[in-house]
């Protein structure tokens, strides 16, 4: 199969009528847009609510004032330029700022504006920073889409990091064997350096980012399969977005057809409220009943999925809800003081993040041992 063709231009799209190409312009100008002809493919463009038409085509409602930029406050965590290192044993290093295609959902569509500095094109001071901090024992290369860059351009940070002798894990953060599984199964120079470098004591993981089961297909399974054979550890994690798998079925059958090919199901994120990001957020207690309902029609080693908040201060988990309280748990915690920490909550149907709930009825205290609160 021939590499597919980058399309950068709304007009491009020739699913798209000259009426609607016009309305979505002032949309492309404020969030970038991209996209290429195999992911284009798989659009069934008589249906309007075809998933993959959702996932990257912009929608005027992304002019909608609501949200922030920077909804996780991650730019707080940038300890030099590059390099995010909010939890003690993980660090982000953001490798580039461009992506196989954009989700109009993105929750870091702020790298992608003219203004961005919180990725550089030399990564040397985040790399000696790393070598710096022996507690972190785990890198995630993200962005921007790590795999859209060459593989010797790739292999040069991961070699380096490989020389850090605390540095254990090393992640891969990537849409590309979605958006372009070709990258995978066409250049056999990728598979060699990760067979290279993912060793028995030294896994490399690739976080896979596939939102919808239609994005499972042939030749996106093969590029999976050969990640695998090549020795990566590869996982997947997908936000629940509005219109696209907030879908009992649709996302039962996302985590199912993941475990038929050894890929487990790592997180499911509740949708950032970052700016323009209205029309695909869900609030978080519709969320969680989609998510254990979804849970309820997979295998076990289908259920392994994980629905988290990535806030400010942690990653929250939603691991349970009565009829007037929901449960949430730090599975990640900036602050050693909130680690673990399990708190209850009045439920708040209108709640699509973690600060939209107030009334806090319990909280465990890991180091007392003891449940404080209101009753």
């Amino acid at each position: 199969m021939a590499k597919p063709k980058y399309i950068t231009s709304i007009a491009q799209l020739d699913g798209l009528d000259e009426r609607e190409k016009s309305r979505l312009k002032a949309v492309t100008e404020k969030f970038v847009f991209r996209t290429n002809e195999y992911y284009m493919s798989l659009v069934d463009w008589s249906d309007p609510n075809d998933p993959i038409r959702k996932l990257v085509v912009p929608d005027e409602s992304e002019l909608e004032e609501w949200g922030r930029l920077d909804a996780s406050h991650e730019v707080d965590y940038t300890v030099v330029p590059g390099l995010e290192h909010k939890y003690a044993s993980t660090a982000l290093l953001l490798v580039n700022d461009v992506c196989g295609a954009y989700c109009r959902f993105c929750f870091r569509k702020r790298l992608f504006m003219n203004d961005n500095d919180e990725v550089v094109k030399d990564v040397s001071e985040g790399l000696e920073y790393i070598r710096e901090h022996p507690e972190i024992s785990n890198v995630l290369l993200t962005g921007g889409d790590p795999l859209i860059m060459c593989t010797s351009k790739l292999e040069k940070i991961i070699a380096q990091l490989r020389e850090i002798d605390h540095v254990r894990i090393i992640r891969i953060g990537t849409k590309m064997p979605a958006f372009n599984p070709m990258r995978i199964t066409e250049d056999p120079s990728l598979l060699e350096m990760i067979s290279r470098y993912s060793t028995a004591e030294r896994r490399i993981y690739i976080m896979a980012h596939f939102n919808h089961p239609v994005e499972l297909t042939d030749v996106a399974v093969e590029g999976l399969s050969l990640l695998q054979s090549a020795g990566a550890i590869v996982v997947n994690q997908t936000p629940m977005i509005a219109g696209i798998n907030d879908d009992p079925d649709v996302l039962s059958e996302l985590f199912n057809k993941l475990s038929y090919i050894g890929v487990a199901p790592y997180y499911v994120f509740q949708c950032r409220p970052t700016l323009g990001n209205r029309k695909y957020s869900i609030p978080v207690e519709r969320s969680y009943e989609i998510f254990e309902q979804a849970r309820m029609n997979s295998s076990g080693l289908a259920k392994r999925a994980r629905l988290v908040m990535s806030h400010s201060t942690g990653k929250i988990e939603v691991v349970g809800m009565t009829e007037t309280h929901i449960f949430l748990k730090y599975l990640r915690a900036q602050q050693d003081e909130d680690s673990s920490r399990f708190q209850v909550f009045e439920r708040n149907p209108e709640a699509y993040w973690f600060d939209d709930y107030e009334d806090v009825v319990q909280v465990f205290d890991m180091e007392t041992e003891l449940y404080t609160g209101t009753s």
